[in-house]
């Protein structure tokens, strides 16, 4: 698939399943870290979940976020849950995280865009590759209790959990959203010297 098809045609897929190798994660990683990031501090880490482990940890982080939740019987019951299936909704999960550097803002926030360009070539690879991709942050991404359950100490912050899969026989991805440029560019032309 060439780069520009790939960009035009990649979505966010719902459910998605499979039998996704380890070789081929690591592949797809190998082609994600070949985004550009300045100073080459290579700040980012990816933590593969697969197999029973999602499960585990789904249950896991289910009973960490309804500690702090309200909701009692049958109602926390259901919510700990619709929790613990987010796991498995791909057989493979990739929590991408950045190490920040306290102190250092500029720094900071490069490392964290390098990380993102790793993020669109990893999805951008997969679906080149025929896999199917959901880049997802929501309470986990924000929650120092999942980063706690995955061992990231408190200076790696969460990017974004991807989902990874084939895509369901004869599912095609949605169709591009309309987008438009016309607010988005703007061409710089220098005053004119008196």
């Amino acid at each position: 698939m060439e780069t520009t098809t790939a960009i035009r045609t990649r979505r966010s897929m719902g459910r998605l399943g499979g039998d996704v190798s380890d070789d081929t994660v690591t592949a797809l990683i190998d082609l994600a870290v070949m985004a550009p990031n300045h100073r080459m501090t290579e700040p980012w880490q990816f933590t593969v979940i697969t197999g029973p482990a999602r499960e585990s940890l789904g249950w896991r982080w289910a009973d960490a976020i309804a500690s702090a939740s309200s909701l009692t019987g049958e109602a926390l019951d259901a919510y700990k849950t619709a929790e613990a299936r987010k796991f498995l909704r791909a057989p493979v999960l990739v929590v991408v995280s950045v190490a920040t550097t306290p102190g250092d803002e500029v720094r900071s926030v490069e490392d964290m865009a390098a990380t993102a360009a790793a993020i669109q070539n990893l999805l951008l690879a997969a679906w080149a590759g025929g896999l199917g991709t959901r880049w997802r942050t929501g309470a986990m991404a924000y929650h120092p209790a999942f980063r706690k359950l995955l061992g990231l100490d408190e200076a790696q912050r969460i990017l974004g959990v991807i989902y990874l899969g084939y895509p369901e026989l004869g599912k095609e991805p949605p169709p591009a959203p309309a987008r438009t440029k016309s607010g988005a560019v703007r061409w710089y032309h220098p005053p004119r010297e008196a």
